[in-house]
Protein backbone atom coordinates (compact mmCIF):
# COMPACT_ATOMS: atom_id res chain seq x y z
CA UNK A 1 0.00 0.00 0.00
CA UNK A 2 1.16 3.29 -0.66
CA UNK A 3 1.51 5.82 2.04
CA UNK A 4 -0.99 8.42 2.42
CA UNK A 5 -0.92 12.11 4.07
CA UNK A 6 -4.73 12.64 5.68
CA UNK A 7 -5.32 15.88 7.27
CA UNK A 8 -7.41 14.79 10.51
CA UNK A 9 -10.10 17.28 11.86
CA UNK A 10 -11.10 16.10 15.18
CA UNK A 11 -13.94 18.53 15.85
CA UNK A 12 -15.79 18.71 18.96
CA UNK A 13 -18.04 17.30 21.59
CA UNK A 14 -17.60 13.36 20.89
CA UNK A 15 -15.77 14.13 17.73
CA UNK A 16 -12.30 13.45 19.00
CA UNK A 17 -13.58 10.09 20.69
CA UNK A 18 -14.94 8.84 17.61
CA UNK A 19 -11.98 10.20 15.54
CA UNK A 20 -9.22 8.18 17.51
CA UNK A 21 -11.07 5.12 17.09
CA UNK A 22 -11.61 5.37 13.45
CA UNK A 23 -7.56 5.82 13.13
CA UNK A 24 -7.18 3.12 15.59
CA UNK A 25 -9.43 0.71 12.55
CA UNK A 26 -8.00 2.59 9.55
CA UNK A 27 -4.32 1.61 11.18
CA UNK A 28 -5.06 -1.92 12.46
CA UNK A 29 -6.77 -2.84 8.78
CA UNK A 30 -3.59 -2.27 7.32
CA UNK A 31 -3.85 1.82 5.83
CA UNK A 32 -0.17 3.10 5.47
CA UNK A 33 -0.89 7.00 6.82
CA UNK A 34 0.78 10.17 8.04
CA UNK A 35 -2.14 12.00 10.06
CA UNK A 36 -1.73 16.07 9.99
CA UNK A 37 -3.88 17.46 12.70
CA UNK A 38 -5.78 20.30 12.02
CA UNK A 39 -8.72 22.41 13.57
CA UNK A 40 -12.03 23.77 13.23
CA UNK A 41 -15.20 24.53 14.74
CA UNK A 42 -15.55 25.57 18.57
CA UNK A 43 -12.30 23.32 19.09
CA UNK A 44 -10.28 26.27 17.14
CA UNK A 45 -11.67 28.95 18.86
CA UNK A 46 -11.29 27.34 22.33
CA UNK A 47 -7.37 26.80 21.14
CA UNK A 48 -6.90 30.38 21.02
CA UNK A 49 -8.02 31.03 17.24
CA UNK A 50 -9.90 34.08 15.92
CA UNK A 51 -11.46 31.84 13.45
CA UNK A 52 -13.67 28.45 12.89
CA UNK A 53 -12.09 27.78 9.88
CA UNK A 54 -8.41 28.28 10.50
CA UNK A 55 -6.52 29.51 7.10
CA UNK A 56 -3.89 26.91 8.25
CA UNK A 57 -6.76 23.86 8.15
CA UNK A 58 -7.78 24.83 4.57
CA UNK A 59 -4.63 24.98 3.42
CA UNK A 60 -3.52 21.78 4.58
CA UNK A 61 -6.67 20.28 2.87
CA UNK A 62 -5.61 21.83 -0.08
CA UNK A 63 -2.31 20.72 -0.08
CA UNK A 64 -3.24 17.36 0.98
CA UNK A 65 -6.33 16.85 -0.98
CA UNK A 66 -7.91 14.72 1.63
CA UNK A 67 -9.26 15.14 5.21
CA UNK A 68 -11.39 12.95 7.38
CA UNK A 69 -13.40 15.04 9.90
CA UNK A 70 -15.21 14.69 12.97
CA UNK A 71 -18.53 16.38 13.71
CA UNK A 72 -18.25 20.40 14.35
CA UNK A 73 -20.53 22.51 16.51
CA UNK A 74 -22.84 24.88 14.67
CA UNK A 75 -24.99 27.03 16.30
CA UNK A 76 -28.59 27.34 15.80
CA UNK A 77 -30.03 31.01 14.60
CA UNK A 78 -27.10 32.87 15.76
CA UNK A 79 -23.67 32.69 16.02
CA UNK A 80 -20.77 31.63 13.33
CA UNK A 81 -21.72 30.22 9.64
CA UNK A 82 -21.59 26.89 9.33
CA UNK A 83 -17.54 25.42 9.06
CA UNK A 84 -19.32 22.46 6.98
CA UNK A 85 -20.34 25.23 4.53
CA UNK A 86 -17.35 27.03 4.51
CA UNK A 87 -15.73 24.27 3.65
CA UNK A 88 -17.82 22.74 1.11
CA UNK A 89 -18.13 26.38 -0.92
CA UNK A 90 -13.92 27.22 -0.04
CA UNK A 91 -12.81 24.11 -1.31
CA UNK A 92 -15.39 23.22 -3.76
CA UNK A 93 -16.56 20.54 -2.71
CA UNK A 94 -19.60 19.90 -5.13
CA UNK A 95 -21.09 16.54 -4.56
CA UNK A 96 -22.07 15.57 -1.03
CA UNK A 97 -22.32 11.66 -1.52
CA UNK A 98 -24.18 9.51 1.01
CA UNK A 99 -24.74 5.43 0.99
CA UNK A 100 -27.68 4.08 3.20
CA UNK A 101 -27.93 0.61 3.08
CA UNK A 102 -29.68 -1.80 5.81
CA UNK A 103 -27.11 -3.36 8.82
CA UNK A 104 -26.74 -6.47 9.27
CA UNK A 105 -28.12 -6.82 13.16
CA UNK A 106 -29.70 -3.57 12.96
CA UNK A 107 -33.43 -3.64 13.18
CA UNK A 108 -35.66 -1.29 11.18
CA UNK A 109 -39.17 -0.91 10.16
CA UNK A 110 -37.67 -1.15 6.48
CA UNK A 111 -35.71 -4.38 4.40
CA UNK A 112 -33.66 -4.10 1.02
CA UNK A 113 -32.61 -0.41 1.75
CA UNK A 114 -29.37 0.40 -0.49
CA UNK A 115 -29.62 4.00 -1.72
CA UNK A 116 -27.33 6.82 -2.20
CA UNK A 117 -28.12 10.41 -2.14
CA UNK A 118 -25.88 12.98 -4.36
CA UNK A 119 -26.55 16.40 -3.37
CA UNK A 120 -25.52 19.45 -5.03
CA UNK A 121 -23.10 20.88 -2.23
CA UNK A 122 -22.47 24.55 -3.04
CA UNK A 123 -25.35 26.40 -4.23
CA UNK A 124 -29.14 26.57 -3.66
CA UNK A 125 -31.06 28.16 -0.31
CA UNK A 126 -28.54 25.79 2.15
CA UNK A 127 -26.14 28.11 1.22
CA UNK A 128 -27.11 30.46 3.76
CA UNK A 129 -27.23 33.80 1.28
CA UNK A 130 -29.67 35.72 3.49
CA UNK A 131 -30.57 39.69 4.66
CA UNK A 132 -33.14 41.61 6.80
CA UNK A 133 -34.29 44.05 3.99
CA UNK A 134 -36.01 46.27 6.41
CA UNK A 135 -36.33 46.01 10.11
CA UNK A 136 -38.45 42.38 10.61
CA UNK A 137 -38.20 41.24 6.95
CA UNK A 138 -35.43 38.83 5.74
CA UNK A 139 -34.87 37.35 2.37
CA UNK A 140 -32.95 33.95 1.59
CA UNK A 141 -31.61 33.48 -2.19
CA UNK A 142 -32.04 30.59 -3.82
CA UNK A 143 -29.08 29.69 -6.03
CA UNK A 144 -29.03 27.77 -9.31
CA UNK A 145 -26.14 27.92 -11.78
CA UNK A 146 -25.85 25.95 -14.98
CA UNK A 147 -22.17 24.96 -13.96
CA UNK A 148 -23.35 23.67 -10.87
CA UNK A 149 -26.30 21.89 -12.11
CA UNK A 150 -24.96 20.23 -14.74
CA UNK A 151 -21.64 19.55 -12.82
CA UNK A 152 -23.74 17.33 -10.26
CA UNK A 153 -25.44 15.55 -12.67
CA UNK A 154 -22.65 14.02 -14.70
CA UNK A 155 -21.12 13.70 -11.12
CA UNK A 156 -24.06 11.58 -9.63
CA UNK A 157 -24.71 9.62 -13.33
CA UNK A 158 -21.03 8.47 -13.35
CA UNK A 159 -21.31 7.09 -9.90
CA UNK A 160 -24.10 5.46 -10.82
CA UNK A 161 -21.68 3.85 -14.01
CA UNK A 162 -18.76 3.16 -11.64
CA UNK A 163 -20.72 1.12 -9.14
CA UNK A 164 -22.99 -0.51 -11.41
CA UNK A 165 -25.80 1.24 -9.90
CA UNK A 166 -29.12 0.99 -12.54
CA UNK A 167 -31.68 4.12 -11.66
CA UNK A 168 -30.92 8.03 -10.94
CA UNK A 169 -33.90 9.69 -9.82
CA UNK A 170 -33.97 13.15 -9.42
CA UNK A 171 -36.23 14.79 -6.39
CA UNK A 172 -37.58 18.61 -7.30
CA UNK A 173 -39.94 21.08 -7.19
CA UNK A 174 -40.19 22.30 -10.69
CA UNK A 175 -44.06 22.95 -10.52
CA UNK A 176 -43.49 25.58 -8.02
CA UNK A 177 -39.80 26.97 -8.81
CA UNK A 178 -40.00 26.74 -12.58
CA UNK A 179 -36.76 28.27 -13.07
CA UNK A 180 -34.05 27.35 -10.57
CA UNK A 181 -35.33 23.85 -10.03
CA UNK A 182 -36.19 24.08 -14.02
CA UNK A 183 -33.04 24.44 -15.07
CA UNK A 184 -31.58 21.83 -12.25
CA UNK A 185 -34.24 19.41 -14.35
CA UNK A 186 -32.97 20.47 -17.62
CA UNK A 187 -28.64 19.97 -16.78
CA UNK A 188 -30.06 16.43 -15.67
CA UNK A 189 -32.01 15.48 -18.89
CA UNK A 190 -29.15 16.55 -21.09
CA UNK A 191 -26.50 14.85 -19.47
CA UNK A 192 -28.62 11.61 -19.06
CA UNK A 193 -29.31 11.93 -23.05
CA UNK A 194 -26.19 12.90 -23.82
CA UNK A 195 -23.35 11.31 -22.01
CA UNK A 196 -25.48 8.27 -19.90
CA UNK A 197 -28.30 7.11 -22.17
CA UNK A 198 -27.53 3.58 -20.31
CA UNK A 199 -28.57 5.11 -17.44
CA UNK A 200 -32.67 4.45 -16.43
CA UNK A 201 -33.29 8.20 -15.74
CA UNK A 202 -36.64 9.04 -13.72
CA UNK A 203 -37.74 12.62 -11.92
CA UNK A 204 -40.36 13.06 -8.94
CA UNK A 205 -41.64 16.15 -7.13
CA UNK A 206 -40.25 15.79 -3.92
CA UNK A 207 -42.87 15.87 -1.84
CA UNK A 208 -43.98 12.45 -3.89
CA UNK A 209 -40.74 11.23 -3.91
CA UNK A 210 -40.54 11.48 0.02
CA UNK A 211 -43.91 9.89 0.50
CA UNK A 212 -42.83 7.07 -1.64
CA UNK A 213 -39.55 6.72 0.06
CA UNK A 214 -41.36 5.71 3.42
CA UNK A 215 -43.47 3.47 1.54
CA UNK A 216 -40.76 1.58 0.22
CA UNK A 217 -37.48 2.80 0.19
CA UNK A 218 -36.14 -0.32 -1.41
CA UNK A 219 -37.14 1.13 -5.00
CA UNK A 220 -34.68 3.74 -4.98
CA UNK A 221 -31.05 3.24 -5.78
CA UNK A 222 -29.63 6.43 -6.78
CA UNK A 223 -30.91 10.37 -5.87
CA UNK A 224 -30.10 13.30 -7.24
CA UNK A 225 -31.14 17.05 -5.99
CA UNK A 226 -30.10 20.38 -5.35
CA UNK A 227 -28.69 21.43 -1.74
CA UNK A 228 -31.48 21.60 0.84
CA UNK A 229 -33.50 18.94 -0.75
CA UNK A 230 -30.53 16.74 0.19
CA UNK A 231 -30.18 17.56 3.01
CA UNK A 232 -33.26 16.88 4.52
CA UNK A 233 -33.52 13.84 2.51
CA UNK A 234 -30.38 12.13 3.57
CA UNK A 235 -31.52 12.49 7.17
CA UNK A 236 -34.42 11.30 6.40
CA UNK A 237 -33.21 8.01 4.35
CA UNK A 238 -30.69 7.69 7.65
CA UNK A 239 -33.51 6.93 9.74
CA UNK A 240 -34.66 4.15 7.46
CA UNK A 241 -31.83 2.26 8.63
CA UNK A 242 -31.03 3.33 11.95
CA UNK A 243 -29.91 7.02 12.20
CA UNK A 244 -27.16 9.48 11.76
CA UNK A 245 -25.02 6.63 13.69
CA UNK A 246 -24.92 4.04 10.82
CA UNK A 247 -24.80 5.95 7.79
CA UNK A 248 -21.19 7.65 6.32
CA UNK A 249 -20.64 11.18 4.89
CA UNK A 250 -18.63 12.50 2.31
CA UNK A 251 -17.81 15.68 0.20
CA UNK A 252 -15.78 15.74 -2.76
CA UNK A 253 -14.56 18.13 -5.50
CA UNK A 254 -11.99 18.23 -8.25
CA UNK A 255 -9.05 18.91 -5.98
CA UNK A 256 -10.00 17.91 -2.62
CA UNK A 257 -12.31 15.52 -0.61
CA UNK A 258 -13.33 15.42 3.05
CA UNK A 259 -15.02 12.43 4.66
CA UNK A 260 -17.28 12.68 8.01
CA UNK A 261 -19.38 11.68 9.89
CA UNK A 262 -22.98 13.26 9.27
CA UNK A 263 -24.49 12.96 12.97
CA UNK A 264 -23.82 16.15 15.06
CA UNK A 265 -20.82 16.85 18.18
CA UNK A 266 -23.79 15.13 20.68
CA UNK A 267 -21.91 17.49 23.64
CA UNK A 268 -24.24 15.88 26.29
CA UNK A 269 -22.07 12.80 26.05
CA UNK A 270 -18.84 13.99 25.18
CA UNK A 271 -16.18 12.72 27.32
CA UNK A 272 -18.20 10.07 28.58
CA UNK A 273 -16.54 6.91 25.96
CA UNK A 274 -19.96 5.54 24.82
CA UNK A 275 -20.15 7.55 21.58
CA UNK A 276 -20.73 5.46 18.62
CA UNK A 277 -17.86 5.72 16.54
CA UNK A 278 -19.71 3.43 13.27
CA UNK A 279 -20.46 6.77 10.94
CA UNK A 280 -16.73 7.94 10.61
CA UNK A 281 -15.53 4.33 10.65
CA UNK A 282 -17.53 3.80 7.75
CA UNK A 283 -16.48 7.35 6.12
CA UNK A 284 -12.81 5.80 6.02
CA UNK A 285 -14.20 3.05 4.13
CA UNK A 286 -15.43 5.93 1.81
CA UNK A 287 -11.90 7.62 2.06
CA UNK A 288 -10.46 4.48 1.55
CA UNK A 289 -12.41 3.58 -2.13
CA UNK A 290 -11.74 7.32 -3.10
CA UNK A 291 -7.78 6.32 -2.63
CA UNK A 292 -7.99 3.61 -4.58
CA UNK A 293 -7.78 1.58 -1.36
CA UNK A 294 -10.40 -1.19 -1.90
CA UNK A 295 -8.69 -4.30 -0.45
CA UNK A 296 -8.53 -2.46 2.77
CA UNK A 297 -11.79 -0.93 2.85
CA UNK A 298 -13.67 -4.04 1.74
CA UNK A 299 -11.80 -5.93 5.05
CA UNK A 300 -13.10 -3.27 7.42
CA UNK A 301 -16.09 -3.43 6.06
CA UNK A 302 -16.60 -6.68 6.53
CA UNK A 303 -15.27 -6.59 9.78
CA UNK A 304 -17.93 -3.89 10.90
CA UNK A 305 -20.30 -5.97 9.58
CA UNK A 306 -19.66 -8.93 11.59
CA UNK A 307 -19.38 -7.66 14.70
CA UNK A 308 -23.25 -5.78 13.78
CA UNK A 309 -24.05 -9.20 12.96
CA UNK A 310 -22.63 -10.70 16.02
CA UNK A 311 -24.65 -7.83 18.16
CA UNK A 312 -22.09 -8.94 21.53
CA UNK A 313 -20.53 -5.46 20.77
CA UNK A 314 -22.90 -2.96 20.41
CA UNK A 315 -22.92 1.12 21.79
CA UNK A 316 -25.57 2.13 23.79
CA UNK A 317 -27.18 3.68 20.44
CA UNK A 318 -27.82 0.30 19.23
CA UNK A 319 -29.26 -0.94 22.48
CA UNK A 320 -25.71 -2.45 23.91
CA UNK A 321 -23.34 -1.42 26.58
CA UNK A 322 -20.17 -1.23 24.43
CA UNK A 323 -17.90 1.58 24.72
CA UNK A 324 -16.59 4.09 21.85
CA UNK A 325 -13.16 2.37 21.99
CA UNK A 326 -14.69 -1.17 23.06
CA UNK A 327 -16.51 -0.72 19.55
CA UNK A 328 -13.33 -0.39 17.76
CA UNK A 329 -11.89 -2.82 19.97
CA UNK A 330 -14.37 -5.74 18.29
CA UNK A 331 -13.72 -4.66 14.57
CA UNK A 332 -9.83 -4.72 15.30
CA UNK A 333 -10.57 -8.04 16.24
CA UNK A 334 -12.41 -9.29 13.59
CA UNK A 335 -9.51 -7.77 11.39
Amino acid sequence: MAKHTVVLIPGDGIGPEVTRATQRVLEAAGMSVEWVEMLAGASALEAGMDNVLPQRTLAAVTAHKIALKGPVTTPVGKGFKSVNVQLRQKLGLYAAVRPVRNLPGIQTRYEGVDLVIVRENTEGLYSGIENEIVPGVVTSLKVASRLACTRIARYAFAYATRRHRKTVTVFHKANIMKLSDGLFLDCARQIHADEFPGIEYKELIIDAGCMRLVQDPSRFDVLLMENLYGDLVSDLCAGLVGGLGVVPGSNIGDEAAIFEAVHGSAPDIAGRGIANPLALIMSGVMMLNHLQETAVAEKIKHAYDTVLADGNHLTVDLGGTTTTDGFADAIIAKL
